[in-house]
Formats: structure tokens, sequence, C-alpha cells
């Protein structure tokens, strides 16, 4: 009697176990198609009132209650593109050093210094770019950009602009510090699980170190390497406080990134609690939406692009 006893429990609590853990699968769905709709609802009353045409207007005045998504949309694909132009180099730069070149007893210190800048707050960083990088940004080197790159064609007016040390390129600046420890500890990590056996069988055939890693360690770490990517661009895109610090918070559209400007999470962080009526308060909640929707189209993307590599596997080229 006691086997088909114990053999009934183990299926009852087997069954308990998948559906629990089914049901917490299913709740994530719940929450995202919660917190969307929640977002479209609230969004409906600006929707209504100023159409698509939300969507391309650079207007943002609340005393004439007339508003436009597409100085902070400008804002934010601009700062956030500056910051993966910038962290993903260098990122990939410190994880080949740290992986394939760095000395044994160097690899604990900078690995537990790149956890550290992981760690440090947001507003930390903003309080920093405010009061140090901005000073010195605007002292030493927009003066150069202004005369050596403000003068480039078809370029040239991306960097022209007074010197003032805040602005769009000051915030892609503190994005690129920001995203870097994330990018640069997802390629370390991905980077040393690749066999050893690959990397000295290639440098046995008179490989050098750039032609072992460009042709055996990003092929077989591809994956990883794109996922945290994407990982630092997810930050930068949604990133906060250190952007309100720096960028200057201005609702102005300019072509010149050295010129403040604004993001989506800026123009929440810095009016959502002053918003008065509800087209006001309708307008910064689609601006949200816009954030939340922008966030999936780049992760959606990135799993295709993911899902292309996959499929490219074990494939000749």
């Amino acid at each position: 009697m006691s086997e088909p006893t114990t053999h009934s429990t183990h299926a009852i609590l087997d069954t308990l176990f998948h559906n629990t853990t089914r049901l917490f699968a299913f709740l994530v769905f719940a929450l995202l198609l919660g917190i969307m709709l929640t977002l479209t609802v609230a969004s409906l009353p600006a929707l209504s009132k100023f159409g698509f045409h939300f969507f391309t207007s650079d207007t943002w005045n609340p005393v004439t209650v007339e508003f436009g998504a597409l100085v902070p949309i400008f804002g934010t694909i601009s700062t956030a593109l500056i910051a993966m132009f910038i962290g993903v180099p260098v990122s990939f730069g410190i994880a080949l050093f740290i992986t394939e070149l760095c000395p044994a007893w160097l690899k604990r210190p900078l690995g537990i210094a790149i956890e550290l800048l992981a760690g440090i707050p947001s507003i930390i960083y903003g309080m920093w770019g405010l009061f140090v990088f901005a000073p010195w940004f605007a002292d030493n080197l927009e003066p150069w950009i202004n005369d050596h790159m403000g003068t480039l064609p078809m370029v040239g007016g991306l960097f022209q602009g007074p010197p003032m040390g805040i602005g769009m390129l000051t915030a892609g600046f503190i994005l690129a510090i920001m995203v870097i420890p994330f990018i640069a500890s997802v390629m370390r990590d991905v980077f040393e699980i690749v066999p050893s056996l690959l990397k000295e069988s290639a440098y046995g055939l008179g490989s050098t170190t750039w032609e072992v890693v460009w042709n055996v360690v990003l092929p077989y770490t591809k994956v990883g390497v794109v996922g945290g990517i994407m990982l630092g661009l997810g930050r930068a895109l949604g990133e906060t406080m250190a952007v309100t610090f720096v960028i200057g918070n201005a609702h102005d559209l300019s072509m010149s990134l050295l010129m403040p400007g604004n993001t989506i999470s800026s123009a929440l962080a810095n009016e959502f609690t002053e918003a008065v009526g509800d087209v006001y308060t309708s307008s910064l909640i689609t601006l949200g939406m816009l954030l939340f929707v922008i966030t999936f189209i780049v992760l959606a993307l990135a799993k295709l692009l993911l899902i292309q590599l996959a499929t490219k596997e074990g494939k000749v080229s």
C-alpha cells in the first residue's frame, strides 16, 4: 500500500510543480500585456487630440497645450547611438585585453574594477558628468571639435555650436561610460568559454593574436557578443538620471550634437510631477509608451539577428 501511495503523492507534487512554474511563466506575459494596455489607455487623450502629428512635431508647449515627441525621440536615438559608437569598440578592446593579452596577476583586479563600474548608481555618473566632465569637455574638447570636425563637409553641422559642455554629445559620452562595464563583462565571459584547443591550434598554424580573435574567438562567440551589445543598447535607451544631468533638457530640435536636447527618459523625469491637465499627462505617458515600443523593437531585431546567426551555424561560408 505504501508504494502506490508514494507514487500518487509524487504525481500530485509533480503536477503542482508543473502548474506553478507555468503560472509564473504566464505571469510575465500578463504583466507585459498589462503594462502595454495601461500605457495605451492612458495615451488615448493625447493621441486623439494630436494624432500621428504627435510623433512628427517638435513643439512642446504646456502653456498652449501643444505637444510633440520628435525632439525626445531624436535625443534618445542620438545619445544611444553615440554611446554604442564609443562603447562597443572600447568594450571589445577591454574584453580582448583581459582574455588574451593581460598578465595573469592583472586579470582579477581589472575584472573587479569593471564590476565596480557597473555597480555605480546612475545619479553618481550624472553628478560627475555635470560637475567634472562637462566643464572639462567645454574647455578642452569642444573647441577642438568645432575647429577640426565642424568644418568637415556633409557632417560638419553635427559638430558646430558654442562650447557649453552640456548637450547630446556629452550625454552620449556619459552613456558610453555607463554601458562599457556591461558590454565588456559579457564579452569577457563569452571570450573565456572558447576552448583553448581551438585557439592553440590557430596559434600553431602561425596566426597572430588578432587573427585568432577575428577568425576563431568572434565566430565562436558571436551570439553572446551580440547579446552583450543589445544589453548595453537597452541600458542606453532607457537611462534617465545621468542623461537628465548633462543633456540640457531643452525641447529644441538641433542637428548639432553639441547643443542641448532631450530624451524620452529625461523629459519624463523632469516634467511628470509638474504635468497639469489630462492632455499634458497623457502626452508624457505617450512618451513612455513610445520608449517601451522602441525598446521592444530593438530587442526584437536583436532576437531576429541571433536567429539569423544561429541558422548559419555549420554552413560552409
